[in-house]
């Protein structure tokens, strides 16, 4: 039997490809377990620098394994809460990750297919590629990736598709803020992935994980205040860090910075 996630490591860019093509590479168990332990593995190896997720085949992911649910309806409520607790693990571990992520889409992308693409930090498409918040179809919601999802349509968008768990393609998850780019083809699509790589690889690695430290606290923040205390004392602790010090002297320098070489 294959491994349901494959990975792959070119320099400071590891892959995380997931690999059930057979089954539009919907989710299970198996897969959450094995796509959380890659991402805790990448988030403690200190020569990672970006992340990129993926899918094997036709599709992107196409959600929850209908077997895989079929055998969770069977089960107790309290076993049903441990299950769906794994996936919010996995989301989170996603979201927070302290590297950079990219999600290569293409084919399908429904259910926590669309999470993990709310889930990472930069999300690019083919035009041909669906998504769908299809959970209402089977009287479920979105419940465990609706913080992301939220996150990134907001919450009129959100009302709608996941009542309705209408399709849409990649031209409306682009206007809605489910990508942020949108391509002719697969080949376009790995140019476009590898742009963003060199870009995330010019940039600092601390600047790079702080960012979406910062993006999160920034949006949390009620207290203006202290919001702004926070922001003075993260920006005073980059110009005076070591990588702070590298790209400041590299600009005077007129140099690439240490990163980059």
């Amino acid at each position: 039997m294959s491994h349901p996630l494959l990975q792959f490591r070119d320099g400071g860019v590891a892959r995380l490809r997931l690999n059930r093509p057979q089954l539009h590479n919907a989710f299970d168990a198996t897969v959450i377990a094995a796509l959380t332990g890659a991402l805790e593995h990448v988030a403690a190896d200190p020569t990672v620098r970006v992340v990129i997720v993926e899918g094997e085949g036709a599709s992107f992911s196409a959600g929850a394994d209908l077997n895989w649910m079929r055998g969770m309806a069977a089960a107790s409520e309290a076993e049903n809460r441990d299950d769906a607790l794994a996936l919010a693990r996995l989301m989170r571990r996603l979201d927070e990750l302290p590297k950079p992520t990219i999600a290569r889409v293409h084919g399908a992308a429904f259910g926590g297919g669309v999470g993990l693409v709310a889930c990472c930090d930069i999300a690019i498409a083919t035009a041909n590629a669906k998504f769908g918040l299809t959970e209402s179809k089977l009287g479920l919601l979105p419940a465990v990736i609706s913080p992301y999802v939220v996150a990134a349509i907001g919450a009129r968008e959100s009302r709608r598709w996941f009542a309705t768990a209408e399709l849409f393609d990649a031209a409306t998850a682009h206007r809605i803020g489910l990508l942020h780019e949108v391509v002719d083809d697969e080949a376009a699509l790995d140019a476009a992935v590898q742009r963003q790589v060199e870009l995330l690889l010019k940039a600092g690695p601390v600047a790079a994980s702080e960012a979406k430290r910062l993006v999160r606290d920034v949006a949390s923040h009620a207290d203006r205040d202290r919001h702004d205390a926070d922001n003075a004392a993260l920006i005073a602790r980059l110009r005076v860090s070591a990588e702070g010090q590298e790209g400041i002297g590299a600009v005077l320098d007129k140099r690439k910075p240490a990163w980059c070489t």
